[in-house]
């Protein structure tokens, strides 16, 4: 150090100044002030009279260092401790209670010492859970987390899939399983493994809020999945969702998933999905199932044997997994699934409908309360009708008479079949009689109520028969014009060839006449379009 600020720290330490603050003045390390000062402090060893610190009382220093009695430097925040400690039990900062100090105790020290005085004061206790307890066959916890990189199927990516991860309370068992994509029927499907692995259902299942299992969290009525609630309901268990942001209430599964991570994963690749679910079955049955539970210094698979028997019993079918949809009753009282037409009495015309679609049936539900209102086993052929003929209506709506009038337009004919074909079949038969005055946006409106005339003589009232003969008729027509065409050429041309076009003739005049025609209509057309535009 230079002689100046050798000389400076000297003055400085016969004032009692303390480190911290002489450190401030200089810009000097505090090891190196310190270090200074006990070479003063030698120096003047046999000199009375000798402190530091701000309160510090005079002392006989007697070498080698440290002394026997050092000085301790009191802080001028000592006399403020009670006022302190309430101020930070109330979880105030340094701040506040150094801006309260000054304007209410008087205080004449810097906020920095404040801030010292409150870290030294302030207890970094760790934070407290409570330890709870669970009966056999009680709770069940689960939760995603992220697999082994894996490698993606026709590619030579690797990916993390999901790792999901069901835990029981009780004994810690687990059940693992990673997938690639998660769904609302995967996630019920996973909770379905993982009773079946188990034996056994618990009473209840604690999960967080993702959109798979809760569709709007809340603390007391929270919103699940209809897919996800159903399964429940099917193997008995109640659904626990945890408060938003409070990952502790599933602790269990958390640690779980940890373990799995960095224990069995951890650093490991897999060519295919199957492989790793294989390695973590093998891996839970070796040793997550053997291991001694750090808390309960048990094993696990002991426990579990323990918790079997308090499960649940599983029920005798699986989970039959649906989708829903919503769907409006149409003025026939039938919903459209899939093209085909389901009966929704006693839901009203117009209103909206929950349906379910499973494999093999179609439900009909009331869209608030979800009551049950008809059950339809679900149709083989698109175009279906499941109606019985006591529910058709068959008094026309203005649907109705919109097709009838457009069929008029048609004909004759294309009226009466129409009319005979919602008197057969209702209005359940108005899509056909929208496909028959539809034809007429391709065919000639001749043939769409010749065809039908046909079809009244057949007795055959179809839109499929109509069609066939529309086409057919129309077949005809071009056929007998090419035919006509043909002759006329043979008659005209020499040899029967077609005449050809020619470029020069003495009606045809030149292109230069054609073109300042042109110009001059073009001219003439400008100032009348710019006055329109105008106006």
């Amino acid at each position: 150090m230079r002689p100046n600020q050798r000389a400076t720290v000297y003055t400085l330490l016969e004032r009692n100044t303390p480190q911290r603050e002489i450190a401030r003045i200089t810009g000097i390390d505090r090891k190196t002030i310190r270090s200074y000062q006990r070479r003063w402090l030698s120096e003047h060893a046999n000199s009375p009279g000798v402190a530091t610190g701000s309160d510090a009382v005079a002392v006989q220093i007697t070498p080698p260092w440290p002394p026997a009695a050092v000085p301790v430097a009191t802080s001028l925040c000592e006399p403020y401790r009670d006022f302190i400690e309430a101020q930070l039990r109330l979880r105030r900062n340094a701040m506040a209670i150094y801006q309260d100090l000054v304007d209410t105790q008087g205080f004449a020290g810097q906020y920095n010492s404040v801030k010292r005085f409150c870290a030294k004061l302030r207890e970094r206790e760790p934070q407290q859970f409570d330890r709870l307890s669970f009966l056999p066959g009680e709770e069940m916890q689960v939760d995603y987390g992220e697999g082994a990189p894996t490698l993606v199927s026709g590619s030579e990516r690797y990916r993390k899939p999901r790792l999901f991860v069901a835990t029981l309370r009780y004994s810690r068992a687990s059940y693992r399983c990673v997938v690639w994509k998660s769904s609302q029927q995967v996630w019920a499907e996973l909770h379905e493994r993982a009773f079946r692995y188990f034996g056994g259902c618990p009473q209840y299942v604690v999960l967080d809020n993702l959109k798979e299992g809760v569709i709007k969290p809340d603390l007391y009525e929270p919103e699940l999945n209809p897919v996800y609630a159903a399964t429940l309901k099917h193997y008995g268990v109640v659904a626990d969702p945890a408060r938003v942001r409070d990952p502790n209430r599933k602790g269990t599964v958390e640690n779980a998933i940890q373990h799995t991570q960095n224990t069995a994963l951890g650093g490991r690749r897999f060519e295919s999905i199957e492989a790793q679910n294989e390695f973590l079955a093998r891996w839970e049955y070796n040793w997550a199932a053997k291991r001694i539970h750090g808390t309960e210094r048990r094993q696990v698979q002991a426990m579990f044997e323990e918790e079997r028997p308090h499960l649940k019993d599983l029920p005798l079918l699986g989970m039959q997994y649906f989708t829903e949809t919503q769907r409006s009753v149409c003025d026939d009282g039938c919903v459209r699934i899939d093209h085909s037409s389901y009966a929704a009495r006693p839901a009203a015309i117009g209103t909206k409908v929950l349906v379910r679609i499973y494999t093999q049936r179609i439900e009909i539900r009331e869209l608030h309360t979800g009551s049950l209102l008809r059950t339809h086993t679900k149709a083989e052929r698109p175009g279906t009708v499941v109606l019985p003929q006591d529910e058709r209506v068959f008094n026309p709506s203005r649907e109705t008479r919109q097709i009838l009038r457009q069929a008029g337009e048609i004909g004759k004919d294309a009226a009466r079949l129409c009319q005979l074909l919602f008197a057969i079949e209702g209005r359940v038969g108005q899509r056909k009689l929208w496909g028959i005055v539809g034809l007429v946006r391709r065919y000639p409106a001749h043939c769409v109520n010749a065809a039908c005339a046909q079809a009244l003589e057949s007795g055959t009232y179809s839109y499929k028969r109509v069609l066939a003969l529309t086409e057919a008729l129309f077949a005809q027509a071009i056929n007998a014009i090419e035919a006509d065409a043909g002759k006329a050429a043979q008659a005209n041309g020499p040899g029967g060839a077609v005449p050809r076009l020619v470029q020069q003739h003495e009606l045809i005049r030149d292109a230069h006449e054609y073109g300042d025609l042109f110009a001059h209509a073009a001219a003439t057309a400008m100032p009348t379009i710019g006055q329109g535009e105008r106006a």
